[in-house]
């Protein structure tokens, strides 16, 4: 059994470095290339160092004088063969640090591209910080193991060269290194065994904690406005406890592999230099020839040390890998708006039909009207009767289980209830990185009641900062509002939008909307009573699932769940009203 998990980590591991490596291939070649230079020199140094003993300190000591060719010599042969171990180095480390994060740049690109290609009811499946953290944390961990590879590939050139000039040197003190090899193996597999699992967890945790604080970050206003802050970073704590925990019992292992690596060649070397002094007073073997075959077991233990380090580094990188495929392998969700089709002429928007679902909770259950191009039409209903997914199903955002959607030829722009604000510029807010007439944006500023961005700093250049943390909320939402009707599609689909404007701003775009060219039919989901009276239809989704289409007159006259629902709309106007003009009276008296 114990062999068996063995191979099949030896295949994982391999598996892994393939991987790895071919995506920088070039580079991974010229960086192993510096690293066998450098160990053929390194090896090829102890012939330097028994040519120096030989040749000029044992001289030195016998006959008090040694030739100053001989020191030149010497000199020369060891300054040589530094000077080429030195370019190696050079090259490997260079080319090892172009590989690790060359690799590092095209697994980032390759999961953002993943992430593209998904679907937004994929990513509405996952938070934002788990994402973020295995495009950042979790690669980083994954091309951690490039850095020593180039070294540790290398070293078993220097391994079979030590080996070989430690048995020609001498058989016996051959045969004592040779028994330190396998306890040295040992060493590495049983730090491995153990290993793996501690960074798993820590990977994992590292992931959990990347999330909260994402998630808490963004959720700063609700945790001050309850007064949840030592909640908060209590659990924060928790989490990086565990992460601390999980660390701290990989470094301890950690700790006693390195120790082990450490000791047990130290002690060898003493045994070593105990035989070898014995085989120099026998006659067996010259000083140089000693201190040669030292030199060498060193060298020899130096080849397991760095295959260690390779080592010590595998489990690291196999969690940061192993969550990446987590998503780079997470198959492709159908995207819903490759299932839309396009409408016929004169119909803006034709729904036959349709049931979504979602977590097993049926939301629109048959579903079916048709939209003519031009107008504004009004989607009416009580919480909960799925007027949003509604607006997100006609604009491919989420996938139907049963029925059909048409939409006009060019498709919808939508705006959403929550406007997303970039950190870019106000130009790249409106045109998303698209190139965009200025024509076109004055426009679609001047129906969005947007002109005030116009008069920033630097107007359409203005930095806006992190989720457009300078601006208001009806800022935010009038510049969502031009955005939308920059992209010029035929149909603009709005959730809600407009009821965070005050009631003369919203009157304000709703009569642009009537009267521009950048976008030939409204669809709102709408709750203010001034506003659904104002449109050319209504869409009145029932709470039984049952839709009627008609103007705002006819289903007041027609549908008494739909007068309820207005006049219910409207009270709850009212009394807002009154509560905030009680509000403000309070404010007044007390300054």
């Amino acid at each position: 059994m114990s062999v068996a998990v063995d191979s099949s980590r030896f295949k994982r591991a391999l598996a892994l470095l393939s991987a790895l490596v071919s995506r920088q291939p070039g580079t991974f070649a010229v960086a192993v290339s510096g690293a066998a230079v450098f160990a053929f020199f390194t090896a090829g140094s102890s012939l330097g160092v028994r040519w120096m003993i030989d040749n000029v300190i044992v001289p030195r000591f016998d006959d008090g004088k040694v030739g100053a060719g001989a020191v030149a010599t010497g000199t020369l042969l060891l300054v040589s063969i530094a000077l080429v171990r030195a370019a190696g180095v050079v090259v490997r480390r260079v080319f090892a640090g172009k590989t690790e994060w060359g690799v590092a740049e095209k697994l980032g690109n390759d999961v953002v591209a993943r992430y593209a290609a998904q679907p937004t009811v994929w990513h509405r499946s996952r938070s934002a910080g788990d994402l973020v953290s295995r495009a950042g944390v979790d690669v980083e961990a994954a091309v951690a193991v490039l850095a020593p590879l180039p070294y540790g590939s290398s070293v078993i050139l220097l391994l079979f060269i030590s080996g070989a000039g430690l048995l020609l040197t001498d058989v016996v003190v051959g045969a004592v290194a040779a028994f330190v090899l396998p306890m040295l193996l040992v060493v590495n597999l049983g730090y491995q065994r153990r290993v793996d699992r501690h960074f798993d967890e820590a990977q994992k945790q590292m992931g959990k904690l990347s999330e909260a604080v994402l998630e808490s970050f963004e959720g700063v206003s609700v945790v001050k406005a309850f007064g949840a802050e030592h909640r908060e970073t209590e659990r924060l704590s928790l989490i990086t406890g565990r992460l601390r925990d999980a660390r701290m019992r990989a470094v301890k292992v950690r700790a006693t592999f390195e120790m082990a690596l450490d000791a047990v060649p130290s002690l060898a070397n003493l045994v070593i230099l105990w035989v070898g002094a014995h085989r120099v007073s026998g006659g067996h073997l010259t000083v140089g020839e000693l201190a040669s075959a030292m030199y060498l077991f060193t060298l020899l233990v130096l080849p397991l040390r760095l295959i260690g380090y390779v080592f010590s580094e595998l489990p690291h990188s196999s969690a940061g890998w192993n969550r990446l495929r987590e998503v780079t392998e997470d198959p492709l969700r159908d995207d819903p708006r490759s299932s839309l089709g396009v409408a016929g002429a004169g119909i803006a928007v034709s729904v036959r039909d349709v049931v979504v679902s979602h977590e097993g909770q049926r939301v629109l259950a048959g579903v079916s009207f048709d939209l003519p191009r031009g107008g504004h039409t009004a989607i009416v209903g009580a919480t909960g009767v799925g007027k949003s997914t509604l607006i997100s199903a006609i604009a491919g955002l989420v996938p139907v289980d049963r029925g059909h959607i048409d939409v006009a030829a060019g498709g919808c722009a939508v705006v959403f209830q929550e406007p997303f604000v970039f950190s870019g510029t106000v130009r790249f807010n409106l045109c998303l990185g698209a190139e965009v007439p200025d024509d076109v944006i004055a426009e679609a500023l001047r129906v969005a009641e947007a002109g005030f961005l116009l008069t920033l700093e630097d107007g359409l250049e203005t930095e806006l900062g992190e989720r457009g943390v300078s601006l208001s909320g009806g800022q935010r939402q009038r510049l969502a509002l031009a955005r939308a009707l920059a992209a010029r599609r035929p149909v603009l689909l709005l959730d809600d939008t407009t009821s965070s404007l005050d009631p003369t701003t919203e009157s304000n775009v709703l009569a642009n909307l009537s009267s521009t060219t950048l976008v030939d039919t409204v669809v709102s989901v709408a709750s203010r009573p001034s506003t659904i009276s104002t449109v050319d239809r209504v869409v009145h989704l029932g709470a039984d699932g049952r839709v009627t289409v008609g103007s705002h007159r006819e289903l007041m006259s027609g549908l008494p769940d739909y007068r309820e629902l207005i006049e219910a709309f409207d009270a709850d106007r009212r009394r807002d009203a009154v509560v905030d003009e009680a509000l403000t009276g309070q404010v007044e008296r007390e300054q």
